[in-house]
């Protein structure tokens, strides 16, 4: 039996681990030591930390593994790159895992190789972020540039907001500086997809629903297809490799940020991995093939076949979050079932008595509802629901979200 190394074990790679043993893998999960559920779904746990490089490359070795692979995080990609690079395994090529995991290496590779981006530089004080900030003007953006899923990112829009914005992004990044860039204006979308010989070979654009926190945004959804023309279609998978080249990557899923103004393509960020927040299964419900199945099959040496636009269906899917820390002190799974009957997907991340935390990312997730319609209407009304199912500190989440 073949073995594939699955990097992280939580709640997001929890289905590609499942998917590798649906497909014959012995599956080895690796994640430093919690409560994550990849622990009871993998034939074997390693625990150590998936961002150690070389106990990655050794492990990997004394397994043998067939390929290595993870979803939905960032912060192992670089490890695949290294270990995949010594040992001759399919994956993202070791410059470009480091250029794609460091969101100052990324700006700058994209400002030199031309791609459509925000300006912008790094600060390794908050007097130089202030400086960069007046240079090219407010409202700005300051981010952690070894972090993903919205973490450690602040929109400030005055100066008086510089010297928190620094600290937040400064106090947890494991490097001496942050990066400051102009805030991009128009429609942010997601772009998901897979590089092969250096060419975008999937492309799947997808609009994003928007979580507006007190300093960031954070993606709570996303629906498909993306209400593009086809002029920007073309723009945006332009910009797309063009960022590639720029940045190394293939061999890989990718997962983009965008600004769209008008037709033109603006570059946020792009990451060596697949995205999170129910992208895989949004994906298999409006194309029709199981991507985290495509995923493992080209981390072990194969060829996907990626299909085309054609005879796509109208999804969209929202997270279950909760306004408030708390503990899960009920979940009606008689209604639940109900809800899942009338053909919505409803997946829950936690059982009663679980501790649960106030959304402030897209990690702070109690699950997810994904309907297969083009009218947010439909999709809210299924997120009621499933809110009304559920019950933290002795009150439903839906009675939470309306006080």
């Amino acid at each position: 039996m073949k073995k594939m190394m699955i990097l992280g074990a939580g709640i997001y790679q929890l289905p590609l681990i499942n998917a590798a043993r649906r497909l014959g893998f012995e599956t080895i999960a690796v994640s430093i030591p919690g409560n994550y559920p990849g622990f009871q779904a993998a034939d074997r746990v390693l625990l150590f930390d998936t961002r150690d490089k070389e106990q990655v490359l050794k492990a990997a070795a004394e397994e043998k593994v067939a390929g290595i692979c993870t979803t939905g995080t960032d912060v192992a990609v670089s490890s695949i790159g290294y270990a995949c690079g010594r040992l001759g395994l399919p994956g993202i090529p070791v410059r470009s895992a480091e250029v794609l995991c460091n969101k100052a290496l990324m700006k700058e590779a994209f400002l030199k190789h031309g791609v459509r981006c925000a300006f912008g530089r790094r600060a390794y004080h908050v007097s130089q972020a202030i400086e960069i900030a007046r240079e090219i003007g407010y409202p700005v953006v300051v981010k952690r540039v070894d972090s993903s899923g919205s973490r450690g990112i602040t929109a400030v829009f005055e100066e008086d907001g510089m010297q928190e914005a620094f600290r937040l992004a400064a106090e947890r990044t494991n490097q001496d500086y942050v990066l400051v860039e102009k805030m991009l204006k128009g429609i942010e979308i997601g772009v998901d997809g897979f590089i092969r010989d250096h060419k975008i070979v999937f492309f799947a654009p997808h609009a994003k629903f928007i979580y507006h926190g007190e300093h960031s945004t954070v993606p709570v959804g996303h629906t498909f297809p993306c209400p593009l023309s086809e002029s920007a279609l073309a723009d945006l998978r332009e910009q797309l490799q063009l960022a590639a080249d720029a940045t190394g990557a293939d061999a890989c899923c990718f997962n983009a940020d965008v600004f769209m103004d008008g037709d033109q393509a603006w570059l946020i960020e792009l990451g060596g991995r697949c995205g999170a927040t129910c992208i895989p299964e949004l994906i298999q419900a409006h194309y029709g093939f199981d991507y985290y199945e495509a995923m493992l099959l080209e981390a072990s040496g194969g060829k996907a076949a990626f299909p085309s636009r054609e005879g796509t269906v109208p999804c969209m899917a929202k997270l279950i979050t909760s306004p408030t820390e708390g503990v899960i002190t009920g979940i009606d799974m008689e209604r639940l079932e109900q809800i899942r009957r009338s053909g919505i997907q409803v997946v829950i991340d936690y059982p009663v008595a679980s501790h649960v935390f106030a959304m402030s990312d897209g990690t702070d997730r109690l699950g997810h509802v994904l309907a297969k319609t083009d009218r947010e209407g439909v999709l809210d009304e299924a997120v009621s629901r499933v809110q009304s199912c559920i019950e933290i500190n002795g009150k439903s989440l839906e009675e939470l979200w309306r006080s």
